[in-house]
């Protein structure tokens, strides 16, 4: 009879384990590693060293806006939190690796019933009349209760893992965080320097304007020109100080941006305003694209991502197969305290192993495995699409801070013959060899010029900055 019962136990065993190897097919797909040996058109093939942001920016006002932005930004403490979180389920994970042992003290009454079966059972009571149970029977029980899963199929450590590349993941955000934190502080702060250019610009040809309409106002006494010429120069001179006012709130508001990024009220940004006509674009060298996947938090994150959803369909694999659970408790029980702790007669002890699998009616689990493999495939074609845009990003910079350099060239060569063009216009004009309208419209293009000039200044440091982040720099 024994060798049959186990001969029984054995083949509904191998049945279950036939049953759960039958798991079903998912789809694959390699992520692809490859991308192109330069960016666009360039041979630059150096390697990739960059600085950390300390030497990468020479302002040092913006170094100390960094600096506070990096102690006090919000958005950069909420992802720091998210590091805790992901510090936490580690140490979850960790625990579930390991036995359960916890501690049980009870007190009970129980009010058992004369003529029930657990009364009819008791040895100790007679059910005829005048006899039976007692109507109150106190329980006292303490004592130690210890669980522990073993982890046959590696379905713990594989969880406790991608929980640990989960934590690196967040790492790396943080990181993503930090690097457009720098960038669009860095950003921010040139197009504040740029504004504070415009604005002085503008007041000076104010002034300039101011003395070109007083010019008019003597012409006209002298009948030699309209008063048509001396409106026209009236608008021209009321139009730029409507421009300076433009720019200063334009100046408020960027300030506001960078207060908002440092994690304060509005308050004056210390800059100084002189250095924007003396900063120089730094040289990034961009080097193999390839090398990118060293260096951009937001490739290591999606790789991370990845690593940890393919954990995760192993996981959800091990569902299919039986657990092993061993639980056992040690402890006293008595109906009546000053039995509680006499030995043997009140201490109890239990030891079980349970071994638990799924038969029939799998769908659920079938479901969390083919959701896991889903996910894993989304973190595919997400790390894919991180891997294409870091390298279109890059690309797209190198081939602006060069036209951004030739077209800086030329408008610093227009604003030279544009500003000849008004001391040229205004000697004609006293010679009557030049109408106002020629006066008029060189003092207009210069002023355009001249803004156009600031601006594309301003495109080159951004573009420069937006390379470094595109290279994964900001974070280190």
């Amino acid at each position: 009879m024994y060798k049959n019962n186990i001969k029984i136990i054995s083949l509904l065993f191998f049945c279950a384990i036939y049953s759960a190897c039958k798991i079903p097919q998912l789809a694959h797909r390699n992520e692809n590693r490859i991308v192109p040996k330069n960016f666009g058109n360039t041979a630059d093939t150096s390697s990739i060293k960059l600085m950390p942001w300390r030497s990468f920016f020479t302002d040092q006002k913006l170094v100390d806006l960094i600096d506070t932005a990096l102690k006090n930004n919000q958005d950069l403490n909420v992802t720091l939190q998210d590091i805790e979180i992901a510090k936490n389920d580690i140490r979850a994970r960790k625990g579930d690796l390991l036995p359960t042992v916890g501690y049980i003290v009870s007190a009970t009454v129980e009010k058992v019933g004369r003529f029930t079966s657990q009364g009819a059972g008791d040895a100790s009571a007679d059910i005829t009349p005048g006899n039976g149970v007692p109507s109150l029977l106190p329980d006292y029980n303490f004592g130690l209760q210890a669980n522990w899963e073993v982890d046959v199929w590696h379905k713990l450590r594989n969880a406790k893992q991608a929980a640990v590349t989960r934590y690196l993941s967040s790492v790396a955000g943080k990181n993503f965080v930090v690097t457009n934190l720098v960038a669009e502080l860095a950003n921010n702060y040139y197009e504040l320097l740029a504004e504070d250019n415009q604005l002085e610009i503008v007041k000076q040809n104010i002034r300039l304007q101011s003395n070109a309409l007083e010019l008019m106002k003597i012409q006209m006494q002298a009948t030699r020109v309209t008063a048509l010429a001396v409106k026209q120069f009236e608008a021209q001179v009321l139009g730029s100080k409507s421009l300076q006012f433009d720019i200063l709130q334009n100046i408020t508001e960027t300030e506001n941006k960078i207060n908002f990024l440092l994690g304060r009220f509005p308050q004056h940004i210390a800059r100084d305003k002189d250095a924007f006509s003396v900063l120089l674009p730094a040289v990034v060298q961009t080097g193999i694209p390839a090398q990118l996947l060293s260096n951009r938090p937001d490739i290591m994150q999606a790789e991370y991502d990845l690593a940890a959803s393919k954990l995760d369909v192993k996981v959800a694999r091990t569902a299919f197969y039986p657990s092993l659970n061993i639980s056992a408790g040690i402890g006293y029980q008595a109906f009546n305290p000053k039995y509680l702790i006499r030995t043997p007669e009140s201490l109890l002890y239990t030891l079980a192993g349970d071994l638990a699998g799924p038969l029939i009616n799998r769908n659920a689990i079938k479901a969390d495995y083919l959701t896991a493999n889903a996910k894993q495939l989304q973190a595919v074609f997400n790390y894919e699409r991180t891997v294409l845009n870091g390298y279109i990003e890059v690309a797209n910079q190198v081939s602006n801070i060069s036209n951004l350099q030739k077209s800086y060239d030329l408008k610093s060569q227009q604003v030279t013959a544009l500003t000849q063009s008004i001391e040229i216009s205004n000697d004609l004009f006293k010679s009557s060899r030049a109408d106002y309208f020629e006066v008029l419209m060189a003092q207009r293009d210069a002023l355009q010029s001249k803004l156009d000039l600031i601006d594309t200044k301003k495109a080159q440091l951004n573009a420069v900055v937006s390379i470094y982040q595109a290279l994964g720099g900001g974070w280190n």
